[in-house]
């Protein structure tokens, strides 16, 4: 019990640390290895707990707006098509059937928004019978739920290659 409290405690601190540095502006371009799933483990043998970190976003010059909003086109800084800022979540994966989803655990990983512009992403991911595989997420604008303040994303899949490009 005392080893899963520790445990829970490190995750929280990394998610924490992760927030606070989650938009780090790069002049350089990232490399598609910066997109990449992490296992978390919960001690659950059900859970399906994982952090997504990923690059997003772009410079607010030359973007006439990318997300619209009460009406109108505006630009967001570390949302949508980009790499210039890396945010990071904790999400559950859920299956039912083929359909595969993902709902934030953490409430502000990836936005004190109550929207998040997520661009076509493909996360590196290293399955349980150590096979690397990939994480793809397809471009989507999701809402936070208005009573549980999370966001879920629909439409994910594994594949063996990356479908996306990551830019």
């Amino acid at each position: 019990m005392k080893k899963v409290k520790t445990t829970s405690k490190i995750v929280l601190c990394c998610v924490i640390l992760l927030s606070i540095i989650s938009c780090r502006h790069e002049a350089e371009s990232v490399i598609d290895s910066d997109n990449r799933v992490i296992p978390v483990q919960t001690g659950e043998k059900t859970a399906n707990e994982c952090m997504c970190i990923v690059n997003v976003g772009h410079d607010a010059k030359g973007c006439p707006g990318c997300i619209f909003y009460y009406g109108k086109y505006v630009h967001v800084d570390c949302q949508g098509h980009g790499t210039a800022c890396r945010v990071a979540a904790t999400v559950s994966l859920n299956q039912s059937g083929t359909d595969i989803t993902a709902t934030t655990t953490d409430t502000f990983g990836l936005t004190s928004e109550d929207f998040f512009l997520m661009p076509d992403r493909s996360l590196d991911y290293v399955d349980e019978n150590n096979n690397r595989i990939f994480l793809n997420i397809p471009e989507q604008l999701v809402y936070r739920d208005t009573t549980t303040l999370q966001f879920t994303f629909t439409g994910l899949f594994f594949s063996n290659t990356a479908a996306y490009n990551n830019d």
